[in-house]
């Protein structure tokens, strides 16, 4: 049962993907992030108000959320810190690359999660999983080499290296998360990371936005910026950015429902979910004409494949 959830999970990360896309192009990245995470939490926040309210009620429901010692709020925090500064990377990556090479890219951080899920939670794989890994990492690169055709090559281009960071902190993510589910509430978990997320995305938003002022008020006396490198892009309210909520809240949801089930294995649901790239790809080669779409379509199906084989291992 567990499998189906991460693919249900998977067409939700999907569409994420898509109104990230949408609510990012022209527009301010920490204004969409942090207008996206204030809305999960207010879907987020009446489970728990409920349920310490009224208790016996919500116990009967899926969205239950028991309470957590200070010691668990710190490690739930930890997890906030993870998630947070690996959308941020990704949300600069996702800003300024093309959509059908951050995406299938972004697909292969179930590699990255595999290595320590061997050597932390000692996970072992048979030979269908390892050859689907092999299959998907020989993707990662080709897609780099598409890069460069495109003219976007890791010399010259700091948001390859911002999709990167992005990637290696989700994949730090996901193995915290296995951990997580072995001693947390899968519901208390998503519902307070949500919230800490929401509370640093202010402390962020409003640093920044100091930062601007400071940097106008300095540039009018003919001195340095603070902050050179800041986004020109003007903070504008899209409808898309409440898709993001909408679909990263049910994809989580039903990704921490499939890892709370005690026979599953993190590597393999991190990479189900991720195979909802194919939905996102499909958007830049249609609506957004990306180029070399024949070639990459070509390596997302090695990622494609590579995961075929990891369900078949696991069947």
């Amino acid at each position: 049962m567990w499998i189906i959830y991460a693919i249900i999970s998977a067409l939700c990360l999907g569409f994420y993907d898509i109104a990230k896309k949408r609510s990012l192009d022209g527009n301010a990245v920490l204004f969409v992030l942090s207008c996206s995470v204030l809305i999960s939490s207010a879907l987020l926040l009446p489970w728990a108000i409920a349920s310490y309210f009224w208790p016996e009620i919500m116990m009967k429901t899926m969205v239950f959320v028991p309470s957590v010692s200070f010691s668990d709020h710190l490690f739930i925090f930890l997890k906030a810190c993870l998630v947070l500064s690996s959308w941020i990377f990704a949300y600069y990556s996702m800003k300024h690359l093309p959509i059908t090479l951050v995406t299938p890219i972004n697909a292969t951080r179930p590699m990255w999660t595999l290595l320590g899920a061997v050597l932390i939670f000692g996970e072992v794989l048979n030979p269908w999983q390892w050859a689907g890994i092999i299959i998907a990492l020989a993707s990662f690169y080709a897609f780099s080499l598409i890069g460069k055709v495109e003219g976007i090559s890791w010399k010259h281009n700091i948001w390859l290296y911002t999709l990167l960071l992005a990637t290696l902190l989700g994949a730090c993510s996901g193995l915290y998360d296995k951990y997580l589910m072995r001693h947390l509430d899968r519901n208390a978990v998503q519902v307070w990371y949500t919230v800490y997320q929401a509370i640093l995305m202010l402390l962020l938003w409003g640093a920044q936005t100091w930062l601007h002022r400071t940097d106008a008020r300095r540039s009018a006396k003919g001195r340095k910026p603070l902050m050179p490198l800041h986004s020109s892009a003007r903070p504008v309210w899209r409808w898309a950015i409440l898709g993001i909520s909408v679909f990263l809240v049910a994809s989580d949801f039903i990704y921490f429902l499939a890892l709370s089930a005690p026979d599953s294995l993190i590597s393999v649901v991190s990479t189900v979910r991720r195979s909802g790239c194919i939905i996102p790809f499909l958007y830049g080669a249609i609506f957004l004409k990306d180029k070399n779409i024949r070639v990459k379509s070509i390596c997302l199906a090695g990622v494609i494949l590579g995961m075929i084989f990891l369900l078949l291992g696991t069947l």
